[in-house]
């Protein structure tokens, strides 16, 4: 059974949702996040997806406020992402509730201290962010696109010990045509035992079943969950029905 994680990106303490990740084009969907977050648990969710959109900007956490507040009126496990980029970023999150942390940039730009990050807190406390643009790694919250080809990036830190990733198709992130399932196929081929958490394009359950079928681990759901094009409700029948929505 697919595991569906529903996500919260935050802006000014926000709850919102970015189309292909241009900063521009953001909607604000609910003023107070941890009311959210309580949502998602009160529906049977166990885990959350959190992303400092703030901070993926500024290049440095901003909202770890809104990560303890929801850490600590919840149980959900929280994974968080962005602006994390030194030491001091990394012990924020985890000094305030975060049980793992998704690495997109460093991993990318700053290869050597990734990996002295998972040598110090071990490799089941990081999730890689592969987000891809054209076939290509982008970094910086998602402004700029790297050198680095996906499917070989994504391939050495497996080889690593990564065992989770989180790949972002980024052209159809809050667009809700549906998820890059060819895209994902493709990387479970050649690394079968990664866990990979699809994200980007899900409009409705039936994007989660095909999903599902093609035996992708995990989903990220975002912007339907906000358009109502997902209920908490659907969720919560899915997961009680073994994936028969």
């Amino acid at each position: 059974m697919i595991d569906i994680i529903p996500a919260i990106d935050l802006m000014d303490g926000k709850c919102v949702r970015l189309s292909k990740g241009n900063y521009l084009n953001k909607k604000v969907y609910a003023d107070n996040p941890v009311e959210v977050a309580k949502a998602f648990e009160e529906h049977g969710i166990h885990r959350l997806h959190l992303v400092d959109l703030d901070g993926a900007k500024s290049q440095h956490i901003v909202n770890h406020k809104v990560l303890k507040d929801i850490a600590t009126h919840t149980s959900l496990n929280i994974d968080f992402g962005g602006g994390i980029k030194n030491d001091e970023d990394l012990e924020i999150a985890f000094d305030n509730g975060a049980q793992m942390v998704t690495i997109g940039s460093v991993a990318a730009t700053h290869p050597e201290l990734f990996e002295r990050w998972l040598q110090r807190f071990g490799t089941t406390r990081f999730i890689l962010a592969a987000d891809a643009k054209d076939g290509y790694i982008a970094v910086n919250g998602w402004q700029e696109k790297s050198h680095l080809e996906l499917l070989p990036y994504l391939n050495s830190y497996h080889q690593k010990g990564i065992t989770q990733a989180l790949c972002t198709d980024i052209d159809q992130d809050g667009m809700l045509q549906g998820p890059s399932i060819n895209l994902y196929q493709r990387l479970m081929k050649q690394m079968p035992s990664l866990y990979l958490i699809a994200s980007g394009g899900v409009s409705s359950i039936n994007d989660i079943l095909r999903l599902q079928e093609a035996g992708i681990p995990a989903v990220v759901v975002g912007k339907a969950l906000y358009e109502n094009r997902i209920t908490l409700k659907d969720l919560q029948n899915f997961n009680a029905g073994n994936g028969l929505a």
